[in-house]
């Protein structure tokens, strides 16, 4: 379910670590107070914890809060950015590639280009 998210206008991890035995309303406030992001608007938005074998995912659905959380079980870690506390857009394709165990800074992943002008 956490990979078919097809309501979703934007995904938003938030790098870093974060305390799991936090709940609906610990991640809103860091949502809201910390970024200055709208909880209710139309994003999904990743937290991880400090061993990155857990992550929870917090979505506005038109009439109330949704809270996923995914566990992986063994020797898997999600590859979670720890550089800085941020609140980062991902792109479709990063977002499945972090749910797959990959880094979503994919050093050979073609990047999209602007546009051109035509003449």
């Amino acid at each position: 379910m956490l990979g078919d998210l097809p309501g979703v206008s934007k995904i938003f991890v938030i790098t870093g670590r974060t305390d799991m035995r936090k709940s609906f309303d610990g991640l809103m406030a860091i949502v809201r107070d910390s970024y200055d992001l709208d909880p209710y608007s139309n994003a999904l938005f990743l937290f991880c914890g400090r061993d990155c074998r857990k992550i929870k995912a917090l979505h506005f659905d038109k009439d109330g809060f949704v809270l996923m959380q995914k566990r992986l079980d063994g020797s898997g870690r999600f590859q979670w950015p720890r550089n800085a506390s941020e609140a980062r857009l991902l792109t479709r394709q990063e977002f499945q590639w972090l749910m797959e165990g990959l880094s979503i800074d994919q050093p050979k992943a073609i990047k999209a280009g602007s546009r051109k002008k035509d003449f």
